[in-house]
């Protein structure tokens, strides 16, 4: 396994990062038992989680199987850089959502009970909240990493202005602020390009990309469909306007005798800003296939070679689109 320092910190976490998000809906407690175990035996020692995870209001499904996981002892917790959010509804009363102090402190609180743990090693917004001011939200964070219950703060969907904007009061509290930002990042969304990635270069923060497939559309569905794995129909009905570069993605791929999905990670894995694409996986196969994306060399011809098939914004702004 490969390592990188998360943003500016001294903080090492593996270039891979396990999404927990199908544990309890999709994967059972024992199957993602064993996925973890294995993920660590891999060298992987990132994973990410939200209060939210698991399909029912409240709950926090996905971290309760987390802390059960880690109350099996085996320095299961000690080995793991623990990454969970803020900000989902978790009830139906007020402040029972979103990034108000009341919020953010009742929220941890509970995530720290569910993963029965005493800290979170990165503690992130999973939106940002237009009705809460900064100085609120970096003062209740601040007490937070003052008592030992988070160590480093994430954003996730955020805009560039919100990192900046975050950041500059941050700076002002004598705060650090920001050490990653988690957002969705692959071939074929790369709207963050413009501003998001300038900003986390800018101030420090690790990129962690959400969705590397695009929700499937990069793991070779044009193949599995003529495997029969997928009706064709269903498959044309739901990328048709991607059809004509997924053919020559998926060439590409076939050119390379590499698996698309394995591309698509590995082309994040090539991108400066980014530390760790999140991968989810269901079962343990898919936990390590994704390892063969750390061995896959791309040259400058097969960058721009995908950069052709699926183009992004242009650039940074405003030179994407202004002269």
């Amino acid at each position: 396994m490969n390592y990188a320092h998360l943003g500016r910190t001294g903080l090492q976490v593996s270039r891979l990062c396990l999404g927990t998000m199908n544990f309890g809906p999709y994967t059972s407690e024992p199957d993602s038992f064993a996925i973890m175990d294995k993920a660590l035996e891999l060298g992987i020692n990132f994973f990410d989680t939200a209060n939210v995870y698991g399909r029912k209001l409240g709950e926090g499904i996905t971290e309760h199987i987390i802390g059960r996981w880690f109350a099996q002892g085996g320095g299961r917790r000690e080995k793991v850089v623990l990454a969970t959010k803020v900000y989902g509804k978790m009830g139906d009363w007020p402040n029972e959502s979103r990034l108000s102090a009341y919020h953010i402190k009742r929220a941890c609180e509970e995530s720290l009970r569910r993963l029965q743990t005493d800290h979170i090693d990165l503690y992130q917004m999973h939106h940002i909240d237009r009705d809460a001011p900064w100085e609120e939200v970096w003062q209740a964070m601040e007490q937070l990493v003052r008592e030992g219950k988070v160590l480093y703060v994430g954003s996730s969907n955020f805009a560039g202005w919100h990192i900046a904007q975050a950041q500059g009061i941050a700076a002002s509290r004598h705060f650090m602020g920001l050490v990653s930002e988690q957002s969705l990042y692959n071939l074929s969304a790369r709207m963050i390009e413009l501003e998001v990635i300038p900003a986390c270069q800018a101030y420090g923060l690790g990129l962690i990309p959400w969705s590397p497939l695009g929700g499937g559309l990069l793991a070779g569905v044009l193949q599995k469909a003529g495997e029969g794995r997928r009706s064709e129909e269903r498959i044309g009905k739901r990328f048709e306007d991607s059809w004509s570069q997924l053919e020559q993605y998926e060439q590409f791929c076939a050119g390379r005798s590499e698996h698309p999905a394995d591309v698509a990670l590995a082309w994040l894995l090539h991108q400066p800003a980014v530390t760790a694409p999140i991968i989810g996986p269901r079962t343990m196969e898919q936990l390590t296939g994704s390892l063969r994306a750390l061995e896959i060399a791309l040259s400058e011809d097969d960058l721009k070679a995908l950069d052709t098939i699926w183009p992004g914004p242009g650039g940074t702004a405003p030179e994407a689109y202004a002269w």
